[in-house]
């Protein structure tokens, strides 16, 4: 068995039950350094590979050989595994060395595991967590109550060109917009990019939420506009919800109505 895990925001009363079954009944763990970390109670008798960040298919490849050789292994990600995160990896590198791979749907209990599984065969699961955006939004307010769009400043694996195209068109539609990976020690001038762009198609005092290590122990929030957003500690762990034009502040929330109040004359 092969486990693609989503741990949520960090704190162990934040993770599925599901994440928790699967953790302590593996026998292995893979994970970046920090998302070991934050588990390390529950798998403490496990192997671990852990691999320090740009190791990522490093990663991948040795928890899914680990699998190939009949060792059940999970691979974790923080939030969601789905959501920027690793489980499009393990499927780029599954189908680049073909290796076939087979479902397992734990509410449906399907019988797949009575088939003989090959040496190029892997049985999977996809656990989803609580991702940053749903962690971050609930200690910011509301922000995310209407349309959405979600974007990653890293130009890492991006290229910036189309990251600006990206936060062009989603100010221009009035999207809310979620910004991950908003600013690090060697990339410190995508956030004032982004906020010149977004400012071409909404006004500078649209409420912004800025939340950092959502439900950890060095969580903050901070609640401010856009014209600000680039003078606020900002850093790898926090999240920005940069409101839409229908967006509103309340004390030390922000908010996005979802249209009831003109549908019903609140």
């Amino acid at each position: 068995m092969l486990y693609i895990v989503g741990t949520g925001p960090g704190n162990p009363d934040y993770m599925a039950a599901r994440a928790r079954q699967v953790l302590e009944k593996v026998d292995s763990v893979a994970g970046y350094s920090t998302y070991i970390e934050l588990v390390k109670d529950i798998i403490k008798d496990k192997k671990i590979i852990s691999t320090t960040m740009t190791k990522e298919v490093q990663r991948v490849e040795l928890a899914i050989d680990e699998v190939l050789n009949n060792v059940s292994c999970a691979i974790i990600s923080g939030g969601d595994s789905g959501i920027y995160a690793m489980a499009g990896l393990v499927f780029e590198i599954c189908k680049k060395r073909n290796i076939e791979l087979i479902r397992h749907d734990p509410m449906t209990r399907n019988t797949e595991f009575t088939k003989d599984i090959t040496k190029k065969q892997i049985i999977l699961e996809i656990v989803p967590g609580i991702p940053a955006l749903a962690a971050g939004a609930a200690l910011a307010g509301a922000p995310l109550t209407h349309d959405f769009a979600t974007i990653s400043l890293s130009d890492l694996l991006t290229s910036w060109e189309k990251i600006e195209t990206r936060l062009d068109l989603a100010a221009k539609a009035d999207f809310v917009i979620v910004i991950y990976n908003p600013k690090s020690k060697k990339r410190n001038w995508q956030l004032t990019k982004a906020k010149q762009l977004i400012l071409k198609h909404r006004d500078k005092n649209t409420p912004v939420g800025i939340v950092t290590g959502a439900m950890r122990e060095n969580q903050k929030i901070i609640i401010t506009q856009l014209d600000n957003i680039d003078k606020e500690d900002v850093g790898m762990q926090s999240i920005l919800f940069i409101g839409s034009s229908s967006s509103d502040r309340y004390m030390d929330f922000i908010f996005t109505p979802r249209g009831y109040g003109k549908k019903y004359d609140l």
